[in-house]
């Protein structure tokens, strides 16, 4: 179906109405690609990683890997909506980052659960690693920074300059946990596949948070 002028992808679209959905229609495949080759790249890595300890199942590490994980797979909802919808291409840019980024993450801490012979998820409560962790959950068991099922569906209804705006913020947050997290697991463990992981998280997250930062006082 050709997208009319009321469309949202003719209504970003500096190529017209019918350039600009095939464009983003075609950019969406590739980057759902890319997602995919992100998480086989982080098995990749994860593999390639030599192990000389092996946590248990109740370590900080194999916590901080569940955890995590789902931290960051909400990460990648939000930005594959931001991808798809957004208007402003700084913020459509940043979907793309952060979903591919993320999905490798996800694809290196899965792997190390596979090394420790472990499942990817165990018998301890969310944020049991961490301490004072499980006084941190809250609306019903999200981890720090994460959004609400309202603010989901808030972002996923949004449009254009609305939805820019309200993922960065939402994005802002969710970083700023992740990074709490981090810490934390940074402050455990003496293993240093998961603090060089770790750490280099820290680093993107913190560099996409200045960035964020910079986006909003533009376009707000």
């Amino acid at each position: 179906m050709v997208a009319t002028a009321a469309s949202p992808e003719a209504a970003t679209s500096p190529d017209g109405p019918s350039r600009g959905a095939a464009g983003r229609r075609f950019g969406t495949a590739a980057l759902a690609l890319s997602v995919v080759v992100g998480l086989l790249l982080g098995y990749a890595a994860g593999w390639l990683t030599p192990t000389l300890t092996r946590p248990g199942d109740s370590s900080a590490e194999a916590g901080f890997a569940r955890d995590m994980t789902t931290h960051h797979a909400q990460a990648i909802q939000m930005a594959l909506v931001a991808f798809k919808y957004g208007q402003d291409d700084a913020v459509t840019q940043l979907g793309v980052d952060i979903a591919t980024g993320q999905q490798g993450e996800i694809g290196i801490m899965q792997t190390w659960l596979r090394q420790w012979d472990l499942d990817p998820t165990g018998s301890e409560p969310a944020m049991a690693w961490m301490p004072d962790g499980e006084k941190l959950m809250r609306d019903g068991g999200l981890m720090p920074g994460m959004a609400t099922k309202a603010e989901v569906d808030q972002l996923e209804a949004a449009r254009g300059h609305e939805l820019d705006v309200l993922f960065l913020n939402l994005m802002i947050k969710h970083h700023l946990g992740g990074i709490h997290m981090v810490d934390a697991i940074l402050d455990q463990s003496g293993n240093e596949q998961v603090t060089e992981a770790a750490q280099r998280m820290k680093n993107t997250q913190q560099g996409e948070i200045d960035n964020m930062r910079s986006i909003l006082s533009r376009i707000q």
